[in-house]
């Protein structure tokens, strides 16, 4: 019998479930094979979202310490770990800090106060911080064991000393700047993430020590510093030669910290007469957000860690005491020329789709659509057609989405070459995509002196569609052009990320795509024959489609869905698997990061099943499949299932009109369900279970490009 919507289901999990013990690394070196519970509140129909986050962060963790990933890859998924802590403490904690500020005592979805959730963050945060340093030091000598030379000052030998000596005053102690704390001197501002050391001086007469501050310049200078063969720590470098800032002072310790500040700043844009000059005003003004956590060395005096706090006033509980190193976001990027410690290098395949030298991928366009799932097809691809475009003397316009750009200058090459050969180029560039918006701002002021035609967006949404139209005069009439994707414009994630490309010249699709620029650029009302177009139609597109499967199942027949997102966090998505699951409906989920529906439950979700996909490649794109009675139909785009995608972004939902790409969608997702190598199984108890076995659909797609390549993963 279908479930009335009005019902409350039981929701708590089993006592056998909730008493099970977390089971011990495997012999195979796999690592923690289940994750923390994401189980806030057993009565609570919602997952919690801080905790889910939490959980996927874990997952991560466990690929670092996964012995069948080379060491250099498991240390780069700790310095993974270690930045989306870093952006969960800069966003997520410091909006629980607003709320807690503002007086909201109104408890969330998963039936948590906000002073709840951020004690339960605190708790595992702090487990978390430590077991990511634990394992960022297993990686760091899993390489030494392999021969990579990383030491301490030290451990270095005379000639190497000497060395390092001349290397610090020649490039390092002039960038140094440093900062004594006394009565004439006010406590330094600490800006966000910097690494620091806390330089203790032999004070007055009363014998009682000064403070001093000196920033280690990373971002600046390297954060590893490359002596001969041997790789130190700059935070290192500089404390083993701290005595030369403070001539005349006994310098009697100097300990690393670092600061993390509040950077959820929100842009008035209602109110702006001028959004970009809004936005760097913005972005002046997040550099001073309030602290929210300090991380410091262990071997810290207590008193000195006690005057950091009070100064950045700070919660003992937001005080993290860490072994070392700080930072592991910063060991990413090693410079290690040594690929036998990472994952075999792989190109990806670049289709011919040159077509005729006169006529070039238009042709091959007019003869049918061109799915790419990257990074098995390289993105060279989607550049070539915008390079082709920007050159080709028929090629008339040129319009396009930017939300994350990257520093690649083919792209914006073809933009300029394009505006300097007379085309009409319309760059759409989202100013408000968090932490871009500095490059997006220089990208949209080079973009303007070459001529083309920069909108910054709509006051209120953020463009976060991923979509290109391009007009070409040909025989008979203009003819339009699109691209529509679940990823940025990005050629250096495109390469890190696995996404899906459509270059179609169905004249529907390209109404469409033109009607959306229209609407975007000029507020003109859109209709559209196929897109889904958030925040105008894509949240009632898709529970009109949960809806239909629903009848289906209603009626006796074969009813299913099965979805691939990023998230699945926004209320009423949720409810509307329930009520697809409530009518019989088999619902499958592929959610790499946070999930907040609970699967499984009596009553309430019990056809639902989901799982995360992890491996060398993030998974990103979103693709949405039905049933439809026997008849499958497919969407694919750049939308989430979250509140912020479905209704405060723009984002495009494009549906797969090809019956032979249809198949290849449906084949694609169904490989990445049966995957093993990278999946974790939501439980009902709110823990994510690690499934057993090597099966990798990451390998599979890549070697179905390149059979004689060595295995990718």
């Amino acid at each position: 019998m279908p479930r009335d919507k009005s019902t409350t289901a039981t929701v708590s999990p089993s006592p056998a479930r909730t008493k099970r013990r977390r089971k011990k690394p495997e012999p195979d070196g796999m690592g923690e094979t289940r994750t923390h519970s994401t189980v806030a509140n057993p009565e609570s129909r919602y997952l919690n979202r801080e905790l889910s986050w939490l959980a996927f962060n874990e997952r991560v963790l466990a690929e670092a310490r996964d012995l069948r990933n080379p060491p250099l890859e498991r240390l780069k998924y700790a310095a993974i770990c270690g930045s989306n802590l870093d952006e969960f403490f800069m966003v997520r904690v410091a909006g629980i800090h607003r709320q807690i500020v503002a007086g909201v005592n109104t408890p969330g979805l998963d039936g948590l106060l906000p002073r709840e959730t951020l004690a339960l963050v605190r708790e595992r945060t702090q487990g978390m911080l430590r077991e990511i340093e634990k394992t960022t030091r297993k990686a760091l000598k899993a390489l030494m064991d392999e021969g990579v030379k990383l030491t301490r000052v030290a451990d270095l030998g005379k000639r190497a000393r000497a060395s390092l000596r001349e290397h610090y005053l020649a490039e390092i102690q002039p960038v140094l700047t440093p900062l004594v704390v006394d009565p004439s001197h006010p406590f330094p501002y600490l800006s966000n993430l910097s690494l620091n050391l806390a330089v203790l001086l032999r004070g007055a007469s009363d014998g009682s020590p000064d403070f001093a501050r000196v920033k280690v310049p990373v971002g600046v200078l390297p954060r590893v510093v490359v002596i001969g063969d041997a790789l130190l720590m700059l935070e290192d470098v500089i404390a083993a030669n701290i005595g030369d800032l403070f001539k005349g002072r006994e310098v009697l310790a100097a300990h690393v910290f670092r600061v993390t500040r509040n950077t959820d700043y929100e842009f008035e844009e209602e109110e702006a007469e001028d959004l970009l000059a809004t936005i760097e005003d913005g972005l002046r003004r997040r550099r001073f957000g309030a602290a929210v956590r300090l991380e410091v060395v262990r071997d810290t005096p207590v008193r000195l860690v006690a005057f950091l706090q009070e100064r950045l006033r700070l919660a003992p509980e937001d005080i993290f005491l860490l072994e070392g190193p700080l930072g592991s976001a910063d060991l990413m990027g090693l410079p290690i020329e040594r690929p036998d410690l990472g994952f075999p290098p792989y190109a990806p395949a670049v289709p011919d789709l040159d077509g005729d030298e006169e006529n070039g991928i238009f042709e091959t366009l007019r003869r049918g659509d061109v799915l790419l799932h990257h990074p098995y097809d390289g993105f060279a691809n989607i550049l070539n057609f915008l390079e082709e475009a920007s050159r080709d003397p028929q090629v008339l316009a040129i319009k396009q989405t930017l939300y994350r750009t990257g520093d690649d200058p083919r792209l914006l090459a073809a933009l300029r070459t394009a505006a300097e050969n007379g085309k009409q180029v319309v760059a759409l560039i989202e100013l408000k995509a968090r932490f871009d918006e500095q490059r997006n701002i220089s990208w949209a002021r080079k973009l303007e002196r070459a001529g083309a035609h920069v909108v910054y967006g709509m006051a209120g949404l953020k463009t976060h569609a991923k979509v290109t139209l391009i007009v070409r005069r040909e025989e008979g009439g203009l003819r339009r052009y699109v691209h529509i994707g679940t990823g940025n414009y990005n050629p250096k994630t495109a390469r890190l990320y696995t996404d899906l490309s459509l270059l179609s010249a169905d004249p529907e699709l390209g109404t469409d795509v033109a009607e959306l620029f229209n609407h975007l650029t000029g507020y003109a009302a859109a209709e559209y024959t196929h897109l889904l177009v958030a925040p105008d139609t894509a949240r009632n597109g898709l529970e009109a489609l949960l809806e239909r499967e629903s009848e289906h199942a209603r009626a006796g027949h074969d009813a299913w869905a099965r979805i691939k997102v990023n998230s699945l966090t926004d209320p009423a998505m949720i409810e509307a698997l329930y009520a697809a699951a409530g009518a019989g409906v088999r619902i499958d989920l592929i959610i790499r990061g946070v999930c907040c529906l609970r699967p499984g439950v009596p009553g309430l979700s019990e056809t639902v099943r989901v799982r995360s996909l992890l491996g060398r490649y993030l998974e990103h794109a979103r693709v949405y499949a039905f049933g439809n009675g026997g008849h499958p139909e497919v969407y694919f785009g750049s939308a989430d299932w979250m509140s912020r995608n479905l209704d405060r972004r723009v984002e495009v939902i494009a549906p797969v009109l090809d019956d032979t790409h249809r198949d290849q969608f449906l084949d694609i997702l169904e490989t990445e369900w049966t995957d093993h190598r990278g999946s974790w199984e939501l439980c009902l108890d709110g823990e994510y279970e690690k499934l057993p076995g090597d099966d990798s659909a990451q390998q599979t797609f890549a070697l179905a490009r390149h059979p004689a390549q060595s295995p990718p993963v």
